[in-house]
């Protein structure tokens, strides 16, 4: 048990590289563990509800959350995150090709990601927070564009935004308005505030 670790115990309801680093990050001991929420079958209903970008990442967050506490007395930490660009969504792309489109498309404009953390207990919600941050990518030349993808290669299909904010991808911006974290996927500051509060790491 880590020494800022409390006695109840905590989930976090993903396997994501990027999160689980936030966490490891902040000295917070957690166990990983799968949601298997389907998120495509979860988004195609809240569009049908015409669910705007944020509200999904709320909603998705939620699912997560709820599907891992059921049964279980920890606290479970669910969060999502969506990129809203032109008032659309856009999911993740799958190949090094289709992240150059989706960086070209994004270049020269703004867009906005929306991050949101839900923290669940015995299949009930205790808590939820969201933030959004907007950034705009410069308008880079395409012998940047191609360096960048050689450099990053499939890891700039980690993200939705084909971009690791915490690598090279930060050359890809101009101006970034929003919390680091937010923009990584965990808004960190009020789960740890809460986490302090529960007892889970130490006041």
């Amino acid at each position: 048990m880590s020494p800022t670790q409390g006695s109840l115990g905590l989930i976090l309801a993903s396997k994501s590289a990027t999160r689980r680093a936030v966490l490891d990050g902040a000295g917070v001991a957690y166990e990983a563990v799968g949601s298997g929420v389907d998120e495509d079958v979860a988004k195609a209903a809240l569009f049908a509800k015409k669910a705007n970008p944020r509200q999904i990442a709320e909603a998705l967050a939620e699912d997560k959350a709820l599907a891992v506490s059921v049964g279980r007395p920890q606290l479970v930490i669910g969060a999502d995150q969506t990129l809203e660009f032109q008032g659309g969504l856009y999911d993740k792309v799958e190949t090094v090709e289709a992240a150059r489109e989706r960086l070209k498309l994004l270049r020269g404009k703004p867009h906005m990601l929306h991050s949101a953390v839900v923290v669940a207990q015995g299949g009930a919600v205790t808590w939820r927070e969201t933030q959004s941050a907007t950034l705009r990518m410069r308008d880079f030349s395409d012998g940047f564009l191609e360096d960048y993808l050689a450099a990053e290669g499939e890891a700039a299909l980690g993200s939705v935004g084909c971009y690791r904010l915490e690598g090279l991808g930060v050359q890809l911006f101009s101006k970034i308005e929003g919390d680091y974290f937010t923009i990584l996927g965990l808004p960190l500051m009020g789960l740890l505030d809460l986490l302090r509060r529960r007892g889970i790491l130490t006041p």
